[in-house]
């Protein structure tokens, strides 16, 4: 059997107006096997399931906020940059690879759409809206570093895996779920009680993670492993 062909969500400059790719997305799958193809942005429906129907798995990437509409809410001050064709695609796409049960993996922004698109909602800005928390999910630079600690249960894909109760995590985000979706099950989750992994039952491969195993697979072999079990699924 080759190599499983891989889509990956892509990356939008608004100010630029352009398309663009972190390295570490498209060389985890590489280096796990896989063969990755940024996809284009588009909001072409039949483009869209034409793609869904055409590779093996998917890779949601990290990136804008999405649109609170989407979760029934109005855009406050607080929510951050948006790109309502990223949305709209992804939406699109996400939907039909789950009727046809192909494997996806998603990154950040990748965990919130899931949430959202399944009828979850959004902190739209964590350090205002979660004033509990203590922990700073927005480090700043090196993003190799990890941060905090995320507890991971039990009977969950994340723990088949990985095969550990505790990861420390780099993290870089300031929304994150608020209302799991029903159809969600939460497989990790921050000391501050916020959802860090996702996945969704009865599915070959439906797994989110809140982190950026993009950054720092290459220096922590659980991060790898990620990316190997999503590439072994898409075969």
């Amino acid at each position: 059997m080759g190599k499983p062909i891989i889509g990956v969500l892509p990356l939008y400059d608004n100010e630029k107006d352009s398309y663009w790719m972190l390295p570490g997305y498209m060389k985890g799958i590489e280096d796990a096997g896989g063969i990755p193809i940024m996809l284009p942005l588009t909001t072409d429906e039949e483009i869209i399931l034409s793609l869904a129907n055409t590779f093996d798995g998917f890779l949601f990437t990290g990136g804008q906020d999405i649109n609170p509409e989407l979760y029934g809410e109005k855009i406050s001050d607080v929510n951050g940059e948006m790109c309502n064709e990223r949305d709209c695609m992804e939406e699109v796409l996400f939907k039909r690879v789950v009727e046809l049960d192909k494997p996806v993996l998603g990154i950040c922004r990748g965990l919130q759409l899931f949430n959202v698109l399944l009828g979850g909602t959004l902190y739209q800005d964590i350090p205002t809206q979660l004033t509990s928390s203590d922990i700073n999910h927005k480090q700043r630079p090196p993003y190799t570093e990890p941060t905090h600690n995320v507890y991971i249960a039990k009977d969950t894909l994340l723990y088949q895996i990985l095969q550990v109760d505790t990861l420390k995590v780099n993290s870089y985000h300031h929304q994150g779920i608020k209302k799991i979706s029903e159809k969600l099950v939460p497989a990790a989750k921050a000391e501050d009680g916020l959802i860090e992994a996702v996945i969704m039952p009865n599915k070959t491969f439906t797994l989110a993670v809140q982190w950026h195993p993009e950054f720092n697979y290459k220096h922590d072999d659980n991060n790898f492993k990620l990316f190997l079990e999503f590439v072994r699924a898409c075969k």
